[in-house]
């Protein structure tokens, strides 16, 4: 395929009219100093300050800028999904707009997709400069839970700065908060070649961090709701139906040995208990019930997935 420029560089922004003009320049020096062809795309996520009109006052010095607006703040997921279907370049860059992703580890990134063949190099920031109680151990355990249940051996998968080769962002869907989770998301899609760089972290030199602690645990969240779609998405059968079938029979078991051992025990006239009186016999209708409404539960998902216009969509790497 036959790309008009070398970079994407994909910028989602809320609020940042501080720090625009400092980040413009700074991309605008080492891309001429590599020579690289190349964009700008600033996705502007609602903000209410002057960010919007700053951008569009630095495209009319630099052409290569280009702006995307929404009307209101939707999220980050929201700003590279549409940052990805106007990149052009052969290697899309994402980076944050406040100034703690150095534009200098562009150009080593960029050689690492283009001649060393990965399909995503995802930042590490070795060393971060954030708060350690807040923000370094809440990462650090939010990382080790992804790399369990992803198989995905990154130290930073939440890291802003990450590059894709163009085919990578063309073929995955961003949505919801799910842009934690690229490098799943291209794993998934059958994108594996993942690996990592250490990359400086500056200070934040404006403004204040636009995320809170709550973004680990809806972070967590989706994780597990990613995993969950991508083992069982278009054979939820596989799931409800196995583990509902497991439930009423063990509800039916237990049910039945209840009885037995109550007519066992009066036919050979030993004192014995009601079945109505013990808590077992509705903890084994409880089970026999939800049993029966997961297989239930498989089955209409299975009725969705087969009229899913996406049921047959597969990335094809080559044809001929």
């Amino acid at each position: 395929m036959d790309y008009t420029k070398d970079l994407s560089i994909v910028i989602s922004l809320y609020n940042e009219e501080e720090s625009l003009p400092e980040l413009v320049q700074w991309i605008e020096g080492v891309m001429k100093k590599e020579g690289y062809t190349y964009e700008i795309i600033m996705v502007n996520d609602g903000s209410t300050d002057a960010s919007w009109k700053i951008i569009k006052e630095l495209s009319r010095k630099n052409p290569c800028i280009r702006g995307i607006s929404f009307r209101r703040n939707y999220g980050k997921s929201a700003a590279l999904y549409h940052g990805f279907a106007a990149a052009e370049g052969r290697v899309v860059v994402t980076m944050d707009a406040d100034l703690q992703d150095s534009p200098e580890e562009i150009p080593e990134m960029y050689r690492m997709i283009t001649d060393g063949g990965y399909d995503i190099v995802s930042g590490w920031k070795k060393k971060r400069h954030d708060n350690k109680l807040t923000k370094n151990l809440p990462s650090k355990l939010y990382n080790w839970t992804a790399r369990k249940i992803t198989g995905i051996k990154l130290h930073d998968m939440n890291c802003g700065l990450k590059a894709y080769h163009n085919e990578v962002v063309k073929n995955i869907e961003v949505y919801g908060e799910m842009h934690r989770y690229i490098p799943y998301l291209a794993k998934n899609a059958g994108f594996d070649k993942i690996t990592e760089k250490p990359v400086h972290h500056q200070k934040r030199k404006y403004g204040k961090s636009k995320f809170g602690l709550n973004r680990f645990v809806n972070g967590f969240l989706d994780l597990i709701s990613l995993w969950f779609l991508s083992r069982f998405g278009k054979k939820p059968m596989h799931f409800f139906g196995f583990t509902g079938i497991l439930m009423f029979l063990l509800g039916g078991f237990l049910t039945i040995w209840i009885i037995a051992e109550k007519l066992i025990q009066q036919g050979n006239g030993l004192a014995y208990r009601p079945v109505t009186d013990q808590p077992l016999f509705y903890l084994a209708l409880v089970a026999i019930i939800i049993g029966f409404q997961m297989f239930l539960t498989g089955f209409l998902g299975e009725l969705v997935s087969r009229n899913s216009q996406e049921r047959n969509h597969y990335n094809i790497r080559e044809e001929f």
